[in-house]
């Protein structure tokens, strides 16, 4: 059986987690985005905004839990995994913020490949900020685009979702997969 691992990408609200928990309604078998735990278990420790504050911190951590959970997608019995959001996303936002970042970055996008990519264009009607996401919505369309060209540079072609209820959304995507 042929493991497909499938990534939902796109800048703040574009409604990733909206889709990803329609596809787990659906039975699939989808992993949700780190940084929130992440995010909220620094405010925890009394650090509000750890990605304006310590963003390679912020990174190295989202780096490795992504990393792991690329492997257990791979270990998962399911044909096809969903994650919402992937490995050069952490580069696509530390481009965004004009920081650098170690080679070992570089090496974790090039060693951990995924099977199809799709990308939510900017929404600015769905677009909601809220405890974890303070970017604005202009921030959020500069994101969308380091998105495509951190994507691009690592060889993989973005499939864009077009808009629409979260059904027409989930079901656009899965009309594009083998299952």
């Amino acid at each position: 059986m042929e493991k497909e691992i499938v990534v939902i990408i796109g800048g703040p609200g574009t409604g990733k987690t909206t889709i990803i928990d329609n596809l787990l309604s659906k039975g699939y078998c989808c992993y949700p985005e780190v940084s929130r735990e992440i995010i909220s278990e620094a405010q925890k420790q009394g650090i509000e905004q750890l990605f304006l504050e310590k963003p390679l911190l912020f990174s190295e951590l989202l780096l490795e839990g992504r990393k792991k959970q690329y492997q257990n997608a791979k270990n998962e019995p399911h044909k096809t995994v969903f994650l919402d959001r992937g490995i050069p996303d952490v580069l696509a936002y530390m481009h965004y913020i004009g920081d650098s970042y170690p080679s070992f970055f570089d090496q974790a996008c090039r060693d951990h490949n995924y099977d199809r990519i799709f990308i939510l264009p900017p929404w600015e009607e769905i677009y909601v900020s809220d405890d974890e996401r303070y970017e604005n919505f202009e921030q959020a369309k500069l994101i969308y685009n380091h998105l495509v060209e951190t994507y691009q540079k690592y060889g993989y072609n973005l499939i864009e979702v077009p808009k629409g209820t979260v059904e027409e959304r989930s079901n656009f995507i899965l009309s594009q997969l083998s299952i």
